[in-house]
């Protein structure tokens, strides 16, 4: 059964979205999908490998990006013979799923509670304002499931924020970073973002690190310019319908103000060097 658009009857009476854009499935949908146990399902949960949104009665709820998630681990366990625990490790290392899937802190969920509440709005209003579901900013709230980069930059937008402000960052500014002390975000499947200087700057320098085939989800814009340097792997960015594609070594520099969509169309993982100024992304 794929769950879409939910009444408002439905939703007082399992905490389902009402009239949600996106789509949810089931935990028997999606083990059919994928081609295993719901039991299986269950088990990879307790590990890390996803985290559903749960309803009010309890029952797990699953989006397309976890179904792609679930098909690779399921590939690595049934072709390249992986178990668990090695699955997980393999995901990790392809970048497709980021450390704060497997033991988030809960502070960007933290956040976006506050940030909700202090605004005395609903998570239907913020739903809606968004363009998302109730369960996914529920899910997004409670740091069970992360938002692609264009998502993200939408719910700044309506906090009237930014996305530095979902970093944990609020220590004063110091000259040296090291990769130990970057601040990360995982910005959906496949993308993390480490910070790389923050506190009184005028830039706002990050490094992603992209997996194969994932991106920014929809296009977006904001104040400022931006900077890139591929570092490694292939970098397709998309600007006014025309899209560039960039290899290691290649730079690229646009205003951001102009929408713009991006992802890895290559087949291991893409890290870029990205700055915006000022800070406002």
């Amino acid at each position: 059964m794929i769950v879409k658009r939910k009444t408002r009857a439905k939703e007082k009476s399992d905490g389902v979205a009402e009239a949600a854009p996106g789509v949810y499935l089931k935990i028997g949908d999606v083990a059919r999908m994928v081609g295993i146990s719901p039991s299986m399902l269950r088990a990879w949960e307790k590990l890390g490998l996803t985290r559903p949104a749960r309803t009010r009665s309890s029952y797990r709820m699953y989006t397309r990006d976890d179904i792609r998630l679930l098909r690779r681990a399921r590939y690595l366990r049934r072709v390249r013979g992986l178990n668990a625990p090695a699955i997980v490790d393999q995901l990790r290392s392809e970048g497709v799923l980021g450390r704060n899937q497997t033991t988030p802190d809960g502070y960007v969920g933290r956040k976006l509670r506050g940030l909700r509440q202090a605004r005395g709005k609903s998570l239907a209003q913020v739903a809606r304002a968004v363009g998302t579901s109730i369960g996914f900013i529920s899910a997004l709230e409670r740091s069970q499931s992360s938002a692609s980069v264009g998502t993200l930059r939408r719910i700044a937008r309506f906090y009237h924020t930014n996305i530095l402000d979902f970093f944990n960052a609020s220590q004063r500014q110091q000259f040296q970073v090291r990769p130990a002390e970057r601040k990360k975000l995982q910005a959906g499947p496949g993308v993390s973002m480490e910070l790389l200087a923050w506190g009184n700057t005028v830039m706002e320098p990050h490094l992603f690190r992209i997996a194969a085939g994932a991106g920014s989800g929809e296009s977006y814009s904001h104040e400022g310019e931006e900077f890139l340097f591929v570092q490694r792997g292939e970098f397709e960015i998309s600007i006014q319908g025309k899209s560039y594609r960039l290899r290691a070594g290649d730079s690229f520099y646009f205003h951001s103000k102009t929408p713009h969509q991006w992802r890895n169309p290559g087949k291991g993982e893409c890290v870029v060097l990205w700055i915006n100024t000022p800070p406002t992304f």
